[in-house]
């Protein structure tokens, strides 16, 4: 885990990063602001590129926002991980409860919920399924958007050749 999050933390690396495999977060100016075993929190600004026709946040990239804050976190435990656990979102929902006008910083609290997932996927040698959830305030602490978010994970197994 202090690997991925030492990676993060390096701006050059995690712009690099989102500039090469999710060039939306990137324009979109979705920027990971802290990380740890426990939580994450990840904001998206008002700006052109994130906007929409209503001079709010495009709902999409809240919930793209909303999606890193999760999945920062299964990223972290499953780094360089041995034996190799794959990660895959099967649901997502979301409810949006006051306009997004500036920054919406998204907090996902579930951390070490996460990391026993992924734990018990690895002790049976197999899947697990975990929901987790992420709010999204603005800048006066006002609540933006709620996301319920469920990850699944499962242990890669090797292909034994003949």
């Amino acid at each position: 885990m202090n690997a991925f999050i030492k990676l993060v933390r390096n701006p050059l690396k995690f712009r690099i990063f989102l500039l090469s495999r999710l060039p939306a977060a990137y324009f979109s100016g979705v920027r990971i602001k802290s990380i740890s075993e426990e939580k994450c929190v990840v904001t998206v600004p008002y700006k052109w590129f994130s906007k929409n026709p209503f001079n709010s946040t495009y709902f999409a990239c809240l919930a793209m926002a909303a999606e890193m804050s999760t999945g920062a976190l299964c990223l972290a435990n499953i780094f360089k991980r041995s034996p190799s656990v794959s990660m895959l979102l099967t649901d997502m929902n979301g409810a949006y409860h006051k306009k997004a006008t500036g920054i919406t910083s998204f907090v996902c609290r579930d951390g070490i919920a996460l990391r026993d997932a992924i734990e018990e996927a690895i002790a049976t040698n197999g899947d697990n399924m975990i929901t987790v959830q992420t709010t999204g305030t603005n800048e006066a602490g006002e609540l933006v958007a709620v996301f319920n978010f469920t990850w699944s994970f499962k242990v890669r197994r090797k292909i034994s050749r003949l």
